[in-house]
């Protein structure tokens, strides 16, 4: 396994999951990883067939316990310039959101424009893994839930 200290962005990871299955997510610039709709029973390294699958989320992953995934290969990151919301943040009263879009456009919206955004926020290796596997069972994870956008005080 390898420090993330040392991880460039473009680097891709194979995630072990605590049902004996791997998940497979890819560094992005600073904190950012995105994480494949792809589950394998084999530890798989061909960045090809990975980098093919569809991302089921992106999240800031913390360094801490970040060693718990190992490094499969790597390849340049494309360049994207698409307007797509990365993070949403939201006022405790509920009602100002901010979204922040990629390169460094922040935007003052309304709660329901960040329906469907993740919420800025660190999550650790392994609060991850725990959402990678509930996506790949079809369940919800209860902290992904917790992070949604509140329409309302409730």
């Amino acid at each position: 396994m390898i420090s993330r200290r040392i991880l460039a962005p473009g680097t891709f990871v194979r995630i072990p999951l605590c049902d004996g299955s791997f998940g497979y997510g890819r560094v992005l610039v600073g904190l950012d990883v995105s994480f494949y709709h792809y589950r394998t029973m084999e530890q798989r390294s061909d960045i090809d067939v990975i980098g093919s699958k569809a991302i089921v989320f992106r999240q800031q992953v913390s360094e801490r316990g970040f060693d718990r995934w190992t490094s499969i290969g790597h390849r340049d990151l494309a360049v994207e310039l698409d307007e797509q919301p990365l993070y949403f943040q939201q006022s405790r009263d509920f009602r100002i959101c901010t979204i922040y879009y990629a390169p460094a456009i922040v935007r003052r919206v309304t709660p329901e424009q960040c329906v469907g955004v993740e919420r800025a926020a660190m999550w650790y290796p392994e609060e991850i893994e725990g959402r990678l596997l509930d996506t790949f069972m079809g369940r919800p994870n209860a902290r992904e839930v917790r992070a949604r956008v509140r329409l309302s005080e409730d």
